[in-house]
């Protein structure tokens, strides 16, 4: 099973072809990620990453209720990184 994972987008910019990219935080781990699904995503919002897409927004507060629970099942470490990344 796959999960998605949230993340702060740190900065959007588009790609040659006209995509919607941007940079999304995990717990201090940047990765590229594919905006087009959620053009009204702004700078500092929290987004739901899967396979390097995201999926939709979600607010602060539930995006760390869900790193909360990473923390708790032992798969983000207490610094906020995420393990085995």
């Amino acid at each position: 099973m796959c999960l998605g994972i949230p993340g702060k987008v740190t900065h959007i910019e588009h790609d040659p072809l006209g995509m919607m990219m941007g940079k999304v935080s995990f717990g201090g781990i940047a990765r590229e990620v594919c905006l087009a699904y959620v053009p009204d995503v702004q700078v500092g919002e929290y987004v739901i990453v899967h396979a390097g897409f995201a999926l939709n927004k979600v607010d602060e507060q539930e995006a760390m209720e869900v790193f909360d629970l990473l923390r708790q099942m032992g798969e983000m470490s207490e610094t906020g990184e995420l393990c085995g990344t």
